[in-house]
């Protein structure tokens, strides 16, 4: 089903996932220049991954003004026989900040097993404002699996997960895989889908207009706020404008699998925004699973029974029911 909605061309705290995988990198390779593909600018030490992990640094899979965008994948050392099932990690930061180098969160799929990871640098809205972020991701999702035979990747098992601001792209890109009017800002891949098969949505916001209904750290009406900032004008202001960031607008049947957790606390971004896209999904027959992270705030910080492992373990159990055979 095509969700025709035109779109303007207008362009937190941690959970700690270090228990599960040191993460300090080990073995980078440096591409040669072709096509799609920039040289490695340096190691990043801090990361340990997984014995018999390789990571390919700063592929470009697309550009926009003159600006080259970058992700890096995670493969096995040793090419696997058939292709596996690929997970694409949207960072978060309130759309202003973060980037793809932070692997503690989705790192512990990698020694899980079974996966490529890829980890997606997307525009910020200091540069460029909404819609350049999911643009962004929907791109990057485009050029992985118009590249997936490189690099033993099955494009027809692709999950992606988010978490906080990353977590509202991937929940974007779930149920607006099929606007095409943010596919069109990017002219590579033009003809490759960029749907996911699942997704993995962690504490991300959905109707901006209803953060301010519950008491919480942050005034999101105000004009400074992130979600403004991400969308380039006061919000309440502009109802419209936020409509067509809403993953919620464009929620219909044919939508991927989406699993949703959320810290019941959450003084950044209340829990009913995940309840409100929750409801949107099981109204319209999608299959759908919310998960309440009791007493947790942000980041899962201060949960009352779950720990790091246990969360971990409820998102791979997801990604193994629909990605692998």
């Amino acid at each position: 089903m095509r969700k025709e909605f035109r779109v303007d061309r207008l362009s937190l705290n941690s959970l700690s996932l270090a228990v599960l995988l040191p993460l300090a990198l080990t073995s980078v390779v440096t591409l040669p220049a072709q096509e799609g593909v920039q040289r490695s600018r340096a190691p990043r030490p801090q990361f340990e991954l997984p014995e018999g992990v390789t990571a390919h640094l700063d592929l470009v899979y697309g550009s926009v003004d003159g600006r080259d965008l970058h992700l890096d994948l995670y493969v096995p050392e040793t090419r696997p026989a058939s292709p596996m099932p690929l997970v694409v990690w949207i960072h978060g930061g309130g759309w202003r900040g973060g980037s793809k180098d932070g692997l503690r969160r989705p790192g512990p799929i990698l020694e899980h097993g079974g996966y490529i990871l890829a980890s997606v640098d997307y525009r910020l809205s200091g540069e460029a404002i909404f819609p350049a972020a999911i643009a962004d991701c929907k791109a990057a999702v485009r050029w992985l699996r118009a590249n997936a035979s490189d690099y033993g990747i099955d494009p027809d098992r692709l999950a992606v997960w988010g978490s906080s601001a990353g977590g509202h792209l991937v929940a974007l890109l779930g149920t607006a895989w099929d606007v095409r009017e943010w596919d069109v800002i990017h002219a590579e891949n033009q003809d490759v889908s960029s749907k996911p098969t699942m997704v993995c949505n962690w504490f991300g916001p959905t109707d901006f207009l209803r953060m301010n209904d519950f008491e919480g750290r942050i005034d999101h009406d105000a004009a400074g706020s992130q979600e403004s900032e991400f969308i380039g004008v006061p919000i309440q202001e502009h109802p419209d404008r936020v409509r067509r960031a809403n993953p919620i607008t464009y929620v219909t049947p044919d939508d991927p699998p989406m699993l949703l957790m959320h810290g019941e606390q959450d003084l950044s971004v209340p829990y009913n925004q995940s309840e409100l896209l929750y409801a949107a999904l099981q109204e319209a027959g999608v299959e759908s699973r919310l998960y309440k992270v009791v007493g947790a705030d942000h980041g899962f910080r201060n949960a009352v029974k779950d720990t790091p492992e246990s969360l971990f373990k409820m998102v791979a159990e997801f990604l193994d029911r629909h990605l692998k055979p």
